[in-house]
């Protein structure tokens, strides 16, 4: 079976630590329920994300080199 989440094509996604996450919500000055959602199945998905986790995305940009992205995991 292939691992989508090791394709080349598929973007950096990394579980953000709470204090991490902490730092985010008050810089954007909004609560976890309020970031975009991505399922837990989603294939791309690091095997320890749960639901209720934010997800960093980091992906590839022409005009400004990394695009970073952050996503609720729900069921």
């Amino acid at each position: 079976m292939v691992d989508v989440s090791q394709h080349e094509l598929v973007p950096e996604h990394t579980v953000l630590e709470e204090d991490v996450l902490e730092e985010v919500l008050s810089e954007y000055d909004i609560d976890r329920t309020d970031l975009p959602k991505i399922k837990r199945n989603d294939p791309a998905l690091p095997d320890e994300a749960e639901v209720g986790d934010v997800i960093k995305i980091v992906r590839d940009s022409r005009t400004t080199d990394q695009a970073v992205v952050y996503r609720l995991v729900v069921e």
